[in-house]
């Protein structure tokens, strides 16, 4: 938060014309060949949420200037970073997982709202390096902690919904 918040995001900012994605990335975000119907799931999402904000999908200058609005924390006054050893495999990437989903909610009983940001991973040299993280440590993704404006066309947006039968089976009930 505050100084040390703010000479990463300008250290982040000063590259975004150059870099707009960011240095790369040290995992798949992504399965290479993503198949159906998380393809379309995804596809879908993205054109929906930008849809939301009046940001049509040809509008490539619109896009990036949308997305690069994840390294300013969506205007948020506290950013956490999260980090894992990078002997850790799935098994521990869930247990982070469910971590940041306990972060998130423990804000939101404490009246804040977060904004989960893979996107971050995007910058690890440049986060890892600012932060001193060791080199054992891997940025995971980063966190946006603050209050949402609750009129922003962007924070009303809400995905689609699968139908509960289409990826579970219930036995028993």
């Amino acid at each position: 938060a505050g100084e040390p918040l703010a000479g990463l995001l300008a250290a982040v900012r000063s590259r975004l014309f150059e870099y707009p994605r960011g240095e790369g990335f040290e995992y798949e975000v992504y399965p290479p060949g993503l198949r159906e119907p998380y393809r379309s799931r995804r596809s879908r999402c993205g054109e929906d949420l930008y849809g939301a904000i009046g940001v049509p999908r040809e509008d490539r200058p619109a896009r990036l200037r949308q997305f690069a609005q994840n390294f300013a924390l969506f205007g948020a006054p506290v950013g956490l970073f999260f980090f894992i050893d990078r002997q850790m495999g799935p098994p521990q990437w869930s247990d982070l997982g469910m971590y940041m989903q306990t972060v998130m909610l423990l804000a939101r009983e404490h009246g804040l709202d977060t904004c989960a940001q893979e996107a971050w991973s995007a910058w690890y040299r440049t986060v890892g390096d600012y932060l001193r993280a060791p080199p054992q440590l891997m940025l995971f993704a980063g966190m946006a902690l603050g209050y949402r404006d609750p009129d922003a066309p962007i924070n009303r947006f809400r995905t689609e919904r699968t139908a509960l039968d289409e990826f579970a089976v219930l036995h028993g009930f």
